[in-house]
């Protein structure tokens, strides 16, 4: 019998979590995995006695579902999504509706629509936001890929997903092809910025003021509860304030200092790279990552080369509000970096987004939620063709306002030999953002230099090349000018 509202294939956390959040919300969900041990497992235990149909291979599920049937795959992103799809469309009618709820790259949300659709089937790509608690209680949801799809799944995807106060869904469609699997990549970016800003507070508090763990915990209370209210840092508050079972030390201290990643921060950065876009603090925290991971080689490393000796003499606690400008401002930039990004690929890709949207869809229920992001709906909802949140009047007095503190705790870091990549690099791109001059002049003079590739002049109109022949050897043949 026809009758269930949308089956999900992959019983994994979040495909449970996911599940269990449908039923709870009125809707009817019929579920399968590979390994049919784990339907079982769950029928007879999370879902017993739950509005939930275990199936024990795809045409049953297929053919339980209403139509147009909604067949969600939460898997591995990668082959086992196509793998999957291929398994499902023998089974599907024209007007189905295949979604993949996983963290796939967005290149592949793009072909995936454009194969799909050309079945005569239709396609989501969506990224879910929140980690387990999130797809349990309320995620955030980011929709794209075959518009027609959406009026279907838009009940399910805005009853489930998170809600900011006014009861408004962390939960709009974003675009079309590869656009919410985009948008997810730049969350989890950002992510990643956020995730090692808040690392390199800690890190200056610990070696430069010579805090411990238990006396940082009072810190981040207190941060939670001003601007920088956000998920990373309750996190970090909880994290500081966890005792390790077995030694009685702060959990934290007995964590070793190497740290994993899953791809979503390279892919925002090779998409930067890609699209022109200055995006440098994501990148830095993807490399900050891969330093932590050459372990044994830093250790060996630290035997044999000096720095200095970390010192201070101030008042701790007014280093320590230093210290929380810095993250508010550095914030800001990495933020502004993502929306620059989201704005260089919605013309690339074709892509109506809305910036306002994006920001009320980050606002609950996924990782980086936080408070300050409706201040970036507000400025998005008052300018919509905004260039970059800098230019924002609140953002601009922010910035103007905790960039001197934001200097001296950088000054301060590099000065006792603490590395600081993220916070760094937010800085260097607001003074380069800031700057109308840079000193690209003398890097464009040695590319002509070394291989003709010529330059424009400061008394010339735009768009007109020259080429100097420095050496009174070379001709006057100049290499082709182009901007990969």
């Amino acid at each position: 019998m026809s009758n269930y509202d949308i089956g999900l294939i992959g019983l994994a956390v979040m495909g449970e979590n996911l599940v269990l959040n449908m039923e709870d919300h009125g809707f009817s969900v019929a579920v399968f995995n590979r390994t049919t041990s784990k339907v079982d497992n769950f029928i007879q235990g999370r879902a017993k006695d739950k509005n939930i149909k275990g199936c024990y291979s795809i045409e049953e599920l297929v053919q339980i579902l209403k139509r147009p049937r909604k067949v969600m795959l939460l898997v591995k992103a990668g082959k086992p999504v196509d793998d999957f799809i291929e398994m499902i469309m023998p089974y599907l009618e024209k007007g189905d509706i295949i979604i993949d709820g996983g963290n796939s790259h967005f290149p592949d949300s793009i072909r995936r629509t454009k194969y799909i659709e050309e079945k005569g089937f239709l396609f989501i790509g969506t990224g879910v936001s929140g980690g387990e608690e999130g797809a349990l209680k309320g995620p955030s949801i980011m929709p794209g890929g075959s518009k027609e799809a959406w009026s279907h799944v838009e009940p399910i995807f805005k009853s489930i997903a998170a809600k900011v106060a006014d009861g408004a869904p962390c939960c709009e469609w974003v675009g079309n092809d590869g656009a919410g699997h985009f948008v997810k990549m730049v969350h989890n970016g950002i992510e990643y910025g956020d995730m090692q800003m808040i690392c390199e507070s800690y890190w200056i508090m610990k070696n430069v003021l010579g805090m411990t763990t238990e006396e940082m915990e009072p810190v981040f209370i207190e941060w939670n509860e001003g601007e920088l209210d956000s998920y990373l840092i309750e996190i970090t508050r909880d994290i500081m304030g966890k005792k390790d079972d077995e030694t009685g030390k702060a959990m934290l201290d007995v964590i070793l200092d190497t740290a994993g990643q899953k791809g979503t921060g390279k892919w925002t950065s090779q998409a930067a790279l890609d699209l022109g876009i200055p995006a440098q603090t994501v990148a830095e925290a993807v490399f900050a990552r891969t330093m932590s991971a050459i372990k044994d080689e830093r250790v060996f490393a630290s035997k044999s080369l000096n720095g200095p000796q970390p010192t201070f003499s101030g008042d701790k606690k007014e280093f320590v509000a230093k210290i929380q400008r810095a993250l508010y401002a550095s914030k800001i930039c990495s933020y502004a970096q993502g929306y620059q990004l989201m704005h260089a690929a919605a013309e690339e890709y074709k892509w109506d987004l809305n910036y306002g949207d994006i920001a009320l869809m980050w606002r609950e229920g996924c990782i980086i939620r936080a408070q300050f992001l409706g201040k970036i709906k507000e400025a998005f909802d008052k300018n919509p063709e905004l260039q970059n949140l800098l230019l924002d009047d609140y953002f601009k007095e922010v910035i103007e306002n905790n960039q001197n503190a934001w200097r001296e705790v950088v000054a301060s870091a590099v000065t006792n030999g603490i590395p600081v990549p993220a916070f760094s690099s937010a800085l260097a791109y607001y003074d380069g953002y800031r700057s109308a001059v840079l000193p690209a002049n003398l890097l464009q003079a040695q590319r002509d230099y070394f291989g003709a590739h010529t330059y424009e002049r400061v008394d010339k109109p735009r768009g007109e090349f020259f080429h100097t022949n420095w050496t009174g050897r070379g001709g006057t043949t100049a290499s082709t000018t182009y901007t990969v």
